[in-house]
């Protein structure tokens, strides 16, 4: 995961938001965030780069949110916990990733989800 902007003395960049796309448009194979009508290479580029900033942040976010599930529902303090081949199994995961994501999300909820390193 991306190390936090202060420990990392930049400026974390927001990337643009995720616009859902109307039914209508999503049946087009070719469509894709309207970036097919756009003709600017200049303009395609930059918007081709919002939107790949866009997904890798979406991406990271939801795998922390895995995690987090996955440490969750793997808690020893659970009458109902699952194992880690349990946890596997759920979210088509090979058990030794399973284990890293529920460690991972115990270290994300110990310590809040922030200043952590990749």
């Amino acid at each position: 995961m991306a190390e936090s902007a202060e420990r990392s003395g930049q400026r974390r960049v927001r990337p643009a938001p995720l616009i859902f796309e109307p039914a209508e448009a999503t049946a087009d194979p070719e469509h894709f965030f309207d970036l097919e009508s756009i003709e600017d290479p200049r303009e395609l580029l930059s918007r081709a780069t919002e939107l790949t900033l866009a997904f890798r942040a979406a991406t990271d976010r939801a795998i922390e949110f895995q995690a987090i599930a996955a440490a969750q529902l793997s808690d020893p303090r659970r009458f109902d916990r699952l194992t880690p081949a349990d946890v596997a199994e759920r979210a088509e995961w090979t058990e030794d990733y399973a284990r890293k994501m529920i460690e991972f999300g115990r270290d994300l909820i110990r310590t809040g989800g922030r200043d952590r390193e990749e």
